[in-house]
């Protein structure tokens, strides 16, 4: 007998995204109902594939999935948002990417993937608003994902500034939404930034290969 699977449909992210075989992609999805899973699109590489634009990164939207064994198999997706803008900003780009492998690190499968997706979706928005500088959108990203996952102090690890210590509690306890509404001058965002760093090594046990780059194109040293 032919077992009949039901698809399923998983709002989400697209983090990573490979060849696969001579035609296929395998693709690592947020999803905000089954946490971080892997998908093989079959076909992606196609010419002409109806798979083939949303088997990249970045890709957000609805996707229909059958459930294997050990992966998913993509049958079809409706994507609301490419963040095609973000391709033509190649600094842009670079910080996203890293975004992206931060949040692989972050999240695992069968896990509630809402807030780490949330926080993704908004830091990939703020990359592309010039009045955010991309340094602090960096910063805020990379502190209110180790909040969410518990890795974390509640004051700056370090004595700050008023301004700094502000900006601190302010990423912590404010709602996801309301995080890239705030503006600090160079020499606070520095300060804001050491102290993230410090927490970061504090509670991360690995290098980011996408940092590296991040580094190497925007020629800022480790602080």
């Amino acid at each position: 007998m032919i077992e009949v699977r039901e698809a399923v449909r998983l709002t989400g992210m697209v983090l990573k995204a490979v060849p696969s075989g001579e035609m296929d992609k395998r693709l690592v999805i947020l999803t905000k109902e089954r946490g971080k899973i892997t998908a093989f699109a079959r076909g992606a590489r196609r010419p002409g594939s109806m798979l083939m634009a949303c088997g990249r990164p970045f890709a957000f939207g609805q996707f229909t999935l059958y459930e294997g064994r050990d992966a998913y198999s993509l049958q079809s997706a409706e994507i609301s948002n490419y963040f095609d803008e973000l391709s033509m900003d190649v600094e842009g780009t670079c910080y996203g990417s890293y975004f992206l492998e931060f949040t692989d690190y972050y999240t695992r499968e069968n896990m509630d993937g809402t807030a780490m997706l949330k926080l993704l979706y908004q830091s990939v928005r703020a990359l592309l608003k010039p009045a955010v500088p991309n340094e602090l959108v960096r910063r805020v990203y990379e502190l209110k994902a180790m909040a969410i996952n518990g890795e974390y102090t509640e004051k700056p690890p370090r004595e700050v500034s008023d301004s700094a210590n502000y900006a601190w509690e302010f990423v912590v306890l404010s709602p996801i939404e309301h995080l890239y509404t705030f503006a600090l001058t160079d020499a606070v965002s520095q300060e804001f930034g050491r102290c993230v760093e410090i927490n970061k090594k504090r509670f991360i046990d690995r290098e980011f290969h996408s940092l590296d780059i991040l580094k190497a194109m925007t020629g800022r040293r480790p602080l």
